[in-house]
């Protein structure tokens, strides 16, 4: 399993750690009501899961009704 470190973005998300299988260049996380975006970078951050991969905040999008 492939797994990123989210910067950024509310500091309520319950997750910093999380799956990105297969890596992609965004990850969207739905989080009260919409969806919080976060984009890969070139930085790798050592974590108590190992290094991984950094993806930076960059938009947050609400779920259409």
């Amino acid at each position: 399993m492939v797994k990123a470190l989210l910067e950024g973005g509310p500091g309520e998300l319950p997750e910093r750690v999380v799956s990105a299988i297969p890596p992609e260049e965004e990850i969207k996380i739905p989080f009260r009501g919409g969806y919080e975006h976060f984009r890969a970078t070139t930085r790798q951050a050592d974590t108590m899961e190992g290094r991984l991969p950094v993806y930076e905040w960059w938009e947050r999008t609400e779920i259409a009704e």
